[in-house]
């Protein structure tokens, strides 16, 4: 990390895999690839599974010796150590991940409608590190069992852990009249495991309503 808002990746032969424009600079020699949509499905069918869930983000291979410096629009960096669990991650706010680790699509259903994200959200998954990126500092709060978290969708960055997700509302006729609180829409996470969410909402989606 080079400040909150830059990643510096010490490179010696290895791969790391970022955000397709997300080098700001680099020292030493590096290679760039277009690697194209994440997710673990390849092929025809792979892609458009991806395009018709709304996964789209698109990833370079980074190869080289030396340091390159990676960015996204001067956004707040968390780095998550995964040790052969998943995180979950909205496709708008993954940074980077280590060559080994896999990535794949899971079907998000309500939540990525309520956020504008598409039906999907990427899994990431193995052992290795994951830049995520977030509107403000991450946060991350901690569910444990028998104390469900809720989350506004528009804050939602990224889940690890044993954790059921669920989608609840308290609209009634109040909201009709727009009367409501504004807070129409709710994630709710039972388990055990670990919420990242940013202190800022995006626009867009179901939770404006």
């Amino acid at each position: 990390m080079n400040g909150s808002k830059m990643l510096a990746v010490d490179l010696a032969g290895e791969t790391v895999r970022a955000l397709n424009g997300s080098m700001v600079a680099y020292e030493g020699q590096m290679n760039f690839k277009r690697q194209g949509m994440t997710g673990g499905d390849g092929g025809l069918m792979g892609a458009v599974r991806r395009r018709v869930a709304g996964e789209n983000v698109t990833l370079m291979e980074v190869t080289g010796q030396g340091t390159v410096y990676l960015a996204s629009e001067a956004t707040e960096i968390t780095l998550v150590h995964l040790q052969g669990d998943t995180l979950l991650v909205e496709s708008s706010n993954l940074l980077a991940l280590d060559g080994q680790l896999r990535t794949g699509v899971q079907f998000s259903g309500l939540r990525g409608m309520s956020t504008g994200q598409g039906l999907a959200t990427t899994k990431v998954e193995g052992h290795g590190t994951v830049a995520i990126v977030s509107d403000g500092p991450a946060i991350a709060l901690e569910v444990t069992q028998g104390q469900p978290l809720c989350v506004d969708p528009q804050a939602f960055v990224a889940s690890r852990g044993q954790l059921q997700q669920d989608f609840v509302t308290d609209a009634n006729w109040r909201t009709m009249l727009g009367q409501g609180s504004g807070e129409t829409f709710q994630l709710r996470f039972n388990g055990h495991g670990l919420v990242y969410i940013q202190p800022a909402e995006r626009s867009g989606g179901l939770a404006e309503v």
